[in-house]
């Protein structure tokens, strides 16, 4: 029983590096999680009623969006996933895009594996500042949490003044704000290499104009700016 007990701990200890592994990125696959990432925000805000607030959406400073995020396991669980990131300029118009990794253990049990569309709104400039850090883990080094969903949030104003990074999740179809702690969040810096085709940190990207807006992105960035037009 012991012997069970330690194998069964090692697998749940080991279950993030091999969600991570042999997903080394190339550009077709970096394409296709902007494809991704841009589908889940249009099926989101498709209902209205259930998605993520408009005045949320037109206060955030930048808007992340991993889709596909695998979280579970066997023990203690643990979660992985690849995203894209891009942050409001001085004039409202949105940045090209960065990539970025999640990954983080949760403790409680947990049978089986399951996927996630993981989108995180960064609320003001502190939040700004820990997402083009190295890396920062999200209830830790950034106070979090779970967003509101609905039309409007007049009623939570608070949560737009404490919160510099509000969690949402969606799983078999059903959306709601996710309380979202102890996840790593950094950016993924062979994917932005592999997409610019250089060497180009997050911060260069989404906010010193380092690289031009891809073709691949403007879709994304037209869905933001158009959900914030139509407000």
């Amino acid at each position: 029983m012991k012997r069970f007990g330690t194998m069964f701990l090692a697998v749940a200890l080991v279950l993030p590096a091999v969600l991570a592994a042999g997903k080394r990125s190339n550009r077709s696959e970096d394409v296709n999680r902007l494809r991704r990432a841009t589908e889940v925000f249009h099926e989101i805000m498709g209902t209205p009623d259930k998605g993520i607030p408009q005045d949320l959406l037109d206060s955030a400073s930048c808007v992340a969006i991993v889709p596909g995020v695998t979280k579970g396991g066997i023990g203690l669980g643990g979660a992985y996933g690849r995203g894209v990131v891009l942050c409001r300029g001085d004039h409202g118009s949105w940045s090209p895009p960065a990539f970025i990794t999640v990954e983080g253990g949760s403790a409680g049990l947990q049978l089986g594996l399951e996927k996630i569309d993981l989108v995180m709104l960064v609320m003001n400039r502190e939040g700004m500042d820990k997402l083009l850090g190295d890396k920062f883990t999200i209830g830790g080094d950034a106070s979090v949490a779970a967003g509101p969903v609905g039309r409007h949030t007049s009623a939570d104003t608070d949560i737009k003044m404490s919160a510099q990074i509000l969690t949402y999740s969606r799983a078999k179809g059903l959306f709601g704000g996710l309380a979202l702690n102890g996840a790593v969040v950094k950016p993924d810096n062979e994917a932005n290499r592999s997409f610019y085709g250089k060497e180009v940190t997050a911060r260069a990207i989404l906010m010193e104009h380092a690289v031009p807006m891809p073709p691949e992105a403007r879709p994304l960035a037209g869905a933001l700016s158009h959900q914030v037009a139509s407000r």
